[in-house]
Order: structure tokens, then C-alpha cells, then sequence
């Protein structure tokens, strides 16, 4: 299934600059970055699970906001993308 992640993380503090940067690795890890705090992640309930309780073990739950937005199998009709930035394929074959 497509989950969108968006977050916004507190920064105004050196912690809070460091959970901005494990946030983002941990969703690059699972997805594609689409903007500065939005990631596209094709997962299965059960890493889309894990995904949740990393990101949920990195935020500060008084500082910081995660969403996710489940788009489900039928994504590809649901994303419609205008504009710069180069749209990787991630049902496609991975290139070494």
C-alpha cells in the first residue's frame, strides 16, 4: 500500500535538528523524499507497522507532528504530480 508521511519536527534546538534528520533517514529508508517533509513509502501492513513505531520511538510527541495519509493499493490513480523534481518509479526495477 502508498502511505504519504508529512511531519513537521521542532528544530529550534539541537536535539530537535537531530530528530529532523533521523525522521527524514528513517522515511528515506522506507520511501522516497517528494518534498522537504513528505515522503511517498510503498509498504506492507507490516512494515508500514514498523515504519510507525521507529518514526514514533524518534518524534517528541510535545514538539513534533507526524501524519499518514493510507492512499492503498489504488494509489497510482489518487497521485497526480505537476511540476519539477524527477519521480522515481517505486514499483521499478532498483538500478545499482
Amino acid at each position: 500500500m502508498m502511505v504519504v508521511i508529512t511531519y513537521d519536527v521542532k528544530t529550534e534546538s539541537e536535539d530537535g535538528k537531530a530528530r529532523l534528520r533521523k525522521v527524514a533517514k528513517t522515511c528515506k529508508d522506507y520511501g522516497q523524499r517528494v518534498q522537504f517533509s513528505v515522503f511517498e513509502c510503498l509498504v506492507d501492513p507490516a512494515r508500514f507497522k514498523l515504519l510507525q513505531a521507529k518514526l514514533g520511538a524518534i518524534m517528541d510527541k510535545e514538539k513534533d507532528s507526524i501524519r499518514y495519509y493510507k492512499l492503498g493499493d489504488e494509489w497510482k490513480t489518487r497521485i497526480e504530480h505537476v511540476g519539477a523534481k524527477a519521480v522515481i518509479d517505486l514499483e521499478g526495477t532498483l538500478m545499482a
